[in-house]
């Protein structure tokens, strides 16, 4: 008898939980990325006890056929590759089709959608990865995506969860970082039924700079852009006096999205060189636009890291 066997759905599920979902800001990140791609302008997100008992993102985008709703939530599936070049010119925030797969095989998870020119939308009820039958509901244009009990099913997992106001604070800096990169989305934040923010759309990153980390910093910082053949650069850096005793003011954005890459932060270090004392780091929001057939965004589950071809 042989000793390799192949895993049932169920555990590969849970197996890709465990590397796209590590906690509930994990689960608000891939939602909000994935109404950012339908297209919503609008996008309201609600918690409970940090995100443990409830995550809920509401949006105006696209909606779904309820054909596609079911789809959906099965493990690889998108709308958004094609074909295996489609993975070298990655333009959109969500592209695996992993991510509902995984938060819906640990959590209680309900889904209602509708696209503009249905009659009605289509509702989904899933508990711990088994579905129930799709059904007919009212509910405006968009989709609601609630996650009720994030690991109820995974214990073990749930006791790694930290505290309500830990697990909420990380939320706040998942929703913080996707508000920077789309200032044009309308965006609202509640906690315990209680409007913690409520973002209305803007052209510039400066209002929101200051919503998040106070207005005296974000009227001191310096504007910057450049251009290199197809490479775009712009967004504020801050004067050396509002420097950090750590990376954790350093905002990179690269084709809307949120990333952590150890060359982009030694380039912008040492742009201050002589300006900063050994142990203080820059203080910078921007954003890199470069042709996506330049970059590789699929080496981490989270897409948080990437790799430059030069």
């Amino acid at each position: 008898m042989g000793l390799i066997r192949k895993l049932p759905p169920s555990v590969v599920n849970q197996i890709a939980a465990g590397e796209v979902v590590e906690r509930p800001s994990s689960v608000v990140k891939e939602l909000l990325e994935n109404a950012i791609d339908a297209g919503a302008t609008r996008i309201d997100v609600s918690v409970e006890r940090g995100g443990k008992d409830l995550v809920r993102i509401a949006d105006n985008g696209q909606g779904m056929a309820p054909d596609d709703l079911l789809l959906a939530f099965q493990p690889h599936a998108t709308s958004k590759l094609a074909d295996v070049e489609d993975l070298y010119r990655i333009r959109t925030l969500g592209f695996r089709g992993e991510a509902l797969a995984a938060i819906a095989e640990v959590s209680r998870f309900r889904c209602q959608t509708r696209q503009a020119d249905a009659p009605e939308g289509s509702e989904v009820v899933i508990e711990g990865g088994v579905a129930g039958p799709i059904r007919a509901c009212g509910c405006p244009p968009g989709t609601v995506m609630e996650v009720r009990n994030l690991f109820y099913n995974v214990p073990v997992r749930r006791t790694f969860l930290k505290s309500d106001s830990t697990e909420a604070g990380h939320v706040v800096e998942t929703f913080s970082r996707i508000a920077l990169a789309h200032p044009e989305v309308h965006l609202t934040y509640r906690s315990g039924g209680k409007v913690i923010h409520d973002l209305p759309p803007v052209t510039g990153m400066r209002e929101r700079i200051a919503i998040f980390h106070g207005r005296e910093l974000a009227e001191s910082l310096l504007w910057i852009e450049g251009r290199l053949d197809q490479i775009h650069l712009w967004g504020y850096v801050a004067h050396p006096s509002q420097s950090r005793s750590s990376n954790k003011g350093q905002y990179l954005f690269l084709g809307g999205r949120y990333v952590r890459d150890r060359s982009l932060g030694h380039a912008l270090n040492e742009a201050y060189r002589g300006l900063l004392m050994i142990g203080r780091n820059p203080v910078a929001f921007l954003h890199l636009e470069i042709p996506p057939e330049e970059v590789d965004v699929n080496v981490h589950p989270t897409k948080i890291e990437v790799r430059f071809r030069d």
